[in-house]
């Protein structure tokens, strides 16, 4: 079974307008709200693709009970830990072609008893074959909580994926996760190391770097110039030969790791079937508000182009 931790879950709350100007009344349409959050997005997909998933996370109030209710309702488990406050509520706004508002909240606090419940949620579960830890962390998490999750997963003989924007995972990586996916952004800011789309000398380097600090595999995504993967044997470059109308590029990153994750994680030697497969869902999803219904990944795999770079 694949766990997924969404520690920061949040109600999405995606809307469209034709331009924003200060100080008038914004009349909005498409208002879509659904419940999300990184791990929540990798668990829906991963349910999508036929693969047995449960979502762990902590909430709050009201709308941590339609985030729970809400995925329930998508036919996927939830664990939750229950918490004081309201789960944050992130406002994404789509302005016109090519502009984007996020608005994301902090989220409600946790302290030492919701997380010594988390610990002992995640020891209780036998069936833990991987635990895939994505997205923010919510105030007053403390400084060790996600290096004692991981000690946990690891004590399980369960594997764990690492796809966090926080500075942490320059000393979990130590920990010798079995993916990470970082962007190229998170790469510069997170370990100081600069890659450029299409400059697979660079990446090279970058690989062979991210490996020596403990990473078993890495996805390298750089949004709309592809995808490069390294399984420190070999590595592998994806791109798109076609053009998708963004409307918004929220969960697109948690989609294509899902993706990724239903073929690669049973069968690692499906590189190319599974890089086909993420960024045909990525594409579909930058489409939609949220996941969307993944209804032209089938059509899109078929212009995915894979090289093998080395």
């Amino acid at each position: 079974m694949i766990y997924t931790l969404t520690a920061n879950p949040a109600i999405d709350y995606n809307i469209a307008c034709d331009g924003l100007t200060a100080n008038t009344v914004t009349r909005t349409r498409n208002a879509v709200y659904t419940p999300n959050g990184k791990g929540l997005n990798v668990s829906f997909t991963l349910d999508h693709y036929g693969v047995d998933t449960t979502i762990l996370g902590f909430f709050a109030g009201f709308s941590g009970e339609f985030i729970v209710k809400g995925a329930e309702a998508l036919g996927v488990p939830v664990k939750p830990v229950w918490t004081d406050g309201i789960t944050r509520v992130n406002v994404f706004l789509n302005a016109g072609p090519d502009t984007e508002y996020n608005m994301v909240n902090a989220g409600a606090a946790i302290n030492e008893a919701n997380e010594q419940e988390m610990f002992e949620l995640i020891d209780s579960l036998d069936d833990m074959t991987c635990l895939v830890i994505s997205g923010s962390l919510p105030p007053n998490t403390s400084e060790g909580f996600l290096a004692e999750v991981l000690r946990r997963v690891k004590a399980k003989g369960a594997e764990f994926v690492l796809d966090i924007s926080s500075h942490q995972l320059a000393d979990l990586i130590a920990l010798e996760p079995l993916l990470i996916k970082p962007n190229d952004d998170e790469l510069l800011d997170i370990f100081g190391i600069k890659v450029s789309g299409g400059d697979d000398e660079s990446v090279k380097g970058a690989m062979a770097e991210l490996h020596a600090k403990g990473a078993k595999n890495v996805l390298l995504t750089l949004g709309g110039a592809g995808a490069y993967f390294s399984n420190g044997e070999h590595i592998w470059f994806a791109n798109r030969t076609f053009d998708v109308k963004l409307l918004s590029t929220v969960c697109a990153g948690d989609s294509s790791l899902a993706a990724f994750l239903s073929v690669w994680h049973d069968a690692p030697e499906r590189v190319e079937d599974a890089l086909r497969l993420s960024m045909a869902t990525g594409a579909n999803v930058v489409e939609c508000p949220g996941l969307g219904d993944f209804a032209k990944v089938d059509e899109y795999k078929k212009h995915i182009e894979v090289r093998q770079v080395c």
